[in-house]
């Protein structure tokens, strides 16, 4: 079995004569499959990541279901989102270095998944938000006697141009070696009011890299300010992206939230042991629900930076951002996206999708979802897509739990 809440032992690859290799990390000359280089890992340059894969995906049902929500959907990418992430890092900082934080639903289909690789797994009982998520992992981290810089990292979000991304990553984690928290700011293409954005201090100079110093972090604008925003060229998107160490990110816990911090130091004892499952259930039930960004981003006195990222990055938060994402690689001339046995005649602009074994046609269409599982069937505006979490929350008030 691959997975392990076990201390990492690094191992090195070895050549035909038994020599070490250093396994992969920074990037050098020759090219790589996706065509911007390879990755040459030094011992002073090792990161670790965490990816959190909680949430419910319900913006995406009837495909997501609680049990199988959109992070473990293979929605784009041919493979499910959670491992997609997995594999975008990978190669930066050794499988060994990847920790999962999943809920304990899912923990089944993580193990499944994830066999075949030498990843952490952490489990938690209930979600909680980020900022609990992120905790759990770096004191994981922490008590396995590391602090590198860690990339705190979405498990459903998906990137165009991952080389790029990984770039930002590591022009992040140089900052973070000196004690600084940085994120990754989304180069905003459009007038955006479903995202967060990063207002990057006036008139600043980059402090290394690209990277410049944080303003202040702004909630999701009405259409009004988000086109000022665009029109401004200081904000980002926020992508929910952290590069800090696990000391930087305990020690912010513990000025935000001392009191999750104090319950969270005792959890060391527990990790590598049988043990861990109970003192997590007997920590989360006191825990109260709380994001990082509210806990620590809007309020810590840290030296915070944002790493401008032009990586062709989507949250993928509902289907109509998913029809996005598809269409420029697989949008008929109309627009359209269409994904299983699925015919549609003088349609423009829409999506559909046949999961259910058996055809789906449509014509005259306009900006229309469509999507079939065979135990449910969902009609919609595409661009109201962002309303079917609410439509969900009617089918729970209905009884109707057995289609969530």
């Amino acid at each position: 079995m691959g997975l392990t809440v076990e201390a990492v032992v690094h191992n090195m690859d070895e050549d035909s004569s038994g020599r070490e290799i250093a396994p992969p990390w920074c990037f050098a000359d020759s090219p790589s499959r996706e065509g911007g280089g390879i990755f040459r890992r030094e011992d002073k340059d090792i990161m670790d990541a965490v990816i959190m894969a909680g949430g419910s995906g319900r913006r995406f049902w009837p495909l997501s279901r609680s049990r199988r929500p959109k992070q473990f959907l293979d929605i784009i990418g041919g493979e499910p989102m959670i491992v997609t992430t997995f594999r975008r890092v990978k190669d930066l900082v050794g499988e060994e270095h990847v920790t999962l934080v999943v809920g304990e639903e899912h923990e089944e289909e993580t193990r499944r998944l994830f066999e075949p690789f030498k990843v952490n797994l952490l489990v938690e009982p209930a979600g909680r938000n980020t900022a609990p998520c992120i905790g759990l992992a770096a004191r994981f981290i922490a008590a396995s006697g590391r602090n590198d810089p860690v990339a705190v990292l979405p498990a459903d979000h998906f990137i165009a141009r991952p080389e790029t991304f990984l770039r930002g990553l590591g022009e992040a984690a140089t900052l973070a070696r000196e004690g600084a928290i940085a994120t990754l700011g989304i180069v905003p293409t459009r007038p955006e009011t479903g995202y967060g954005y990063i207002q990057q201090g006036k008139e600043a100079r980059p402090v290394a890299g690209s990277a410049r110093p944080v303003r202040r972090f702004v909630e999701k604008p009405d259409m009004a300010k988000a086109r000022s925003y665009l029109a401004d060229g200081d904000f980002y998107w926020n992508a929910g992206v952290f590069v800090a160490t696990p000391e930087t990110l305990l020690e912010e816990l513990a000025a935000h939230l001392p009191a999750f911090a104090r319950e969270l130091e005792k959890l060391d004892p527990f990790f590598n042991t049988p043990e861990l499952s109970g003192a997590l259930r007997a920590l989360y039930q006191k825990t109260q629900r709380v994001s990082f960004d509210v806990a620590v981003m809007e309020k810590t006195s840290r030296p915070v930076y944002v790493v401008p990222c032009d990586c062709g990055w989507s949250d993928v938060g509902s289907w109509e951002s998913l029809h996005e994402a598809r269409k420029a690689g697989e949008g008929d001339s109309m627009g359209n996206v269409v994904e299983g046995e699925v015919r549609l005649m003088d349609c423009r602009g829409s999506m559909a999708v046949s999961r259910g074994g058996r055809w789906v046609t449509g014509v005259g269409l306009e900006n229309i979802l469509v999507v079939d599982t065979g135990d449910a069937l969902l009609v919609a505006d595409l661009k109201r897509s962002q309303e079917i979490k609410e439509l969900t929350e009617e089918l729970e008030r209905a009884g109707l739990e057995r289609l969530l």
